[in-house]
């Protein structure tokens, strides 16, 4: 659990979108700074200007700033509970020009400003191991990242109680727990979409970007896997993204769920 601000030297300050949006992040403790999920979670948020979008867990807020940079005229709201990455979000909000808050808060006891609000979206990026089912990390707050106590349906239930009519809930998450989220999804929302994301042509899946719609009531759909990466293998240094996941990395560019 991270209690304390970090320190000012603990930190560094990461370009993402193509240096349209800039965000502070621990330098320590890679398991908990922001890579390419956040952005991509963001991305493929069906969002427009005006609505008003949370985020679960949102650590030092990337996904919340990626898609508040790309979707002008947002209000974002995170929900964090650990108060030092709480106040990273805070200034990260401020500092890239976003209307938004960030409340303090256990997810399993959502405050009362938390339960008194609708919002048109809501994202997460739940933790991608159950605990006890891997080598725990030494940093509690990493721990906390990668393995939470929460159950995922706890994650889904919550964002459904959190939507307004026809709101969509977004959440990228490893593969081997994809039954555990669609059967969460199922349960809480309709117009169930699965985008799952390939490393690779040819390649099988390691991450999905799930989305459901409350109130929806069209099939299931899996949609073909997005490619990550361009060619068989990395050859060179440098990226070889292909030009669809460079677009939404770089250019902030919306990723679409394609069936």
């Amino acid at each position: 659990m991270r209690r304390d601000t970090f320190a000012e030297e603990a930190l560094r300050c990461d370009d993402f979108l193509g240096g349209r949006a800039r965000i502070w992040q621990p330098r320590q403790g890679f398991g908990y700074r922001a890579g390419v999920d956040p952005v991509l979670l963001a991305a493929s948020v069906e969002a427009r200007p005006g609505q008003e979008v949370l985020e679960l867990g949102c650590g030092a807020a990337p996904a919340l700033i990626c898609l508040g940079v790309r979707v002008g005229g947002l209000r974002v709201t995170g929900v964090e509970l650990q108060p030092g990455y709480a106040a990273l979000a805070r200034r990260n909000i401020a500092e890239n020009g976003l209307e938004g808050d960030i409340l303090e808060a256990d997810l399993s006891l959502p405050p009362a400003e938390l339960k008194a609000r609708a919002f048109d979206h809501v994202l997460a990026n739940p933790p991608y191991f159950e605990p006890g089912k891997r080598s725990v990390s030494p940093d509690a707050g990493i721990e906390l990242a990668q393995a939470g106590a929460l159950p995922l349906g706890e994650w889904v239930a919550l964002a459904a109680r959190r939507l307004k009519p026809r709101g969509t809930a977004t959440f990228v998450q490893r593969v081997e727990r994809l039954p555990e989220l669609l059967s969460a999804l199922s349960a809480h929302l309709g117009s169930v979409e699965v985008l799952p994301l390939a490393p690779r042509e040819g390649r099988a899946p390691r991450l999905i970007l799930a989305r459901g719609r409350k109130g929806g009531r069209a099939a299931f759909r899996l949609c073909p896997a997005l490619v990550l990466h361009a060619g068989a293998c990395h050859l060179e240094d440098g990226e070889d993204y292909t030009n669809v996941v460079k677009a939404a990395l770089r250019d902030g560019k919306p990723i679409i769920f394609d069936g």
